[in-house]
């Protein structure tokens, strides 16, 4: 039987990568807010309530994740690349594959995915704990 990343709950992916969790500290640094420009604010404004409306994954992937993904590109000087719905197969012997909602990339490059690469994911119908094995397997590849 062939696995993919969505196929891992998180304690599959403790067992099968000998991962332990830690449940507290900051795993990010603190960052600085960024205000968000009119194009992005008027385009969210508008995609917000439709997305949030239909409650389809893929409205709020297309309304609002990737506007906001764009807008990350744009600030970072097109020095990262972004991709939506690529396959982001890295070991499929570990289950490690599947196309991925959208991953982020060091290079500037647009092609081809390349290492660094940050995924992301959103929760299942607004639960975390249901997508931590997938977002754990992601990572892993990532």
């Amino acid at each position: 039987m062939i696995i993919s990343y969505s196929d891992f709950s998180l304690s599959k992916v403790k067992r099968d990568f000998n991962l332990t969790t830690v449940e507290s500290g900051r795993f990010l640094p603190e960052t600085q807010s960024i205000e968000p420009s009119i194009y992005l604010k008027e385009a969210l404004s508008e995609g917000l309530p439709l997305a949030t409306a239909t409650g389809s994954e893929k409205a709020r992937s297309e309304l609002i994740i990737s506007l906001i993904l764009v807008k990350v590109r744009k600030i970072l000087e097109h020095k990262v690349s972004f991709f939506s719905g690529e396959d982001f197969t890295v070991a499929s012997d570990l289950g490690l594959s599947e196309v991925c909602n959208f991953l982020i990339s060091r290079s500037h490059e647009q092609i081809f995915i390349k290492a660094p690469v940050i995924v992301i994911l959103e929760a299942k119908k607004g639960d975390l704990k249901p997508g931590l094995g997938q977002c754990a397997a992601e990572m892993i590849a990532a």
